[in-house]
């Protein structure tokens, strides 16, 4: 069994221009899939909100819900690096409730390292999570929980303004303490600078190939999750239409009574007397 990298592992593929290979997992099941493909990192996402509890957005999703998601991630895969994300509510007032929820998902979850969302404005709670012994990765560019300010689920970094906090961002958060950062749906070019600039390893969920590795979301991957289906994912199967027609073919199955046959039920080891004897004592 592979060993579980570590953070210093990610330093050295992006020295050996090795790119990193990580997906969002939320369950036991899809957890130990991962790992044994060899992902090389595991995120929980708050996408959970959305792919798994069914919500419009990540907003609703407590640190309970990332707690819970987390534990049956590890125990699903426990040599691989698994990041846990924080989410709406639980970094965005101090910065000693920042640190707590933290320190929440390590010793609760047994993660690896935690993801938070933001640039200049979240730079003193990354220092903050980072002083006390964390792994912090940053996420700037597409930030879902705070996408009703950027109008919606939009790609960002699209003219030289917006370019311009992007890097901004991504600097404060190197400058934070962070040790990576996660760069969402921004232009390749913009990627590829951004990457250039910092010392820290720089991914990639829909912003091209110039960084040192990406990232994607399982449901989207798998045809699982429906709703909608972003520019910058490839699908690689369509397990929602395999689910769908398996359940109908049951459905038909016990509606038709080809279902259970005799392969699927357990034999009386008694005598037959014997039973007969047991159902007429409660007529």
């Amino acid at each position: 069994m592979a060993r579980k990298k570590s953070i210093l592992d990610f330093y050295k593929m992006k020295a050996n221009k090795e790119k990193v290979a990580w997906i969002t997992a939320y369950d036991f099941p899809m957890a130990s899939f991962a790992e044994q493909a060899g992902m090389d990192m595991i995120l929980v996402g708050d996408s959970l909100g959305m792919v798994v509890l069914g919500y419009q957005g990540t907003i609703p999703v407590t640190m309970e819900d990332c707690i819970s998601h987390c534990k049956a991630v590890r125990r699903g895969a426990p040599n691989t690096f698994v990041i846990g994300d924080m989410p709406f509510g639980s970094y965005h007032t101090t910065d000693g409730e920042a640190v707590a929820n933290a320190v929440r998902f390590l010793k609760e979850a047994d993660c690896d390292a935690i993801k938070l969302e933001g640039g200049v404005r979240v730079a003193s709670k990354i220092r903050a999570i980072a002083d006390a012994g964390i792994v912090v990765f940053g996420h700037i560019g597409l930030t879902p929980q705070s996408a009703g300010q950027l109008g919606g689920f939009k790609a960002q970094g699209l003219y030289v303004d917006s370019a311009r906090v992007l890097i901004e961002d991504a600097l404060a958060v190197q400058e934070a303490g962070a040790l990576a950062l996660l760069v969402e749906a921004v232009p390749p070019e913009l990627t590829e600078f951004i990457a250039s600039k910092l010392t820290i390893p720089v991914y990639s969920i829909g912003a091209g190939l110039p960084c040192d590795g990406q990232l994607i979301i399982c449901g989207d991957m798998l045809g699982l999750f429906q709703a909608f289906t972003p520019k910058f994912v490839k699908k690689y199967a369509n397990v929602a239409e395999i689910i769908t027609n398996a359940f109908k073919e049951y459905v038909e199955d016990v509606k038709t009574e080809k279902f259970p046959e005799d392969q699927h039920v357990y034999h009386i080891k008694d005598t037959p007397e014997n039973f007969q004897k047991l159902f007429e004592e409660y007529k």
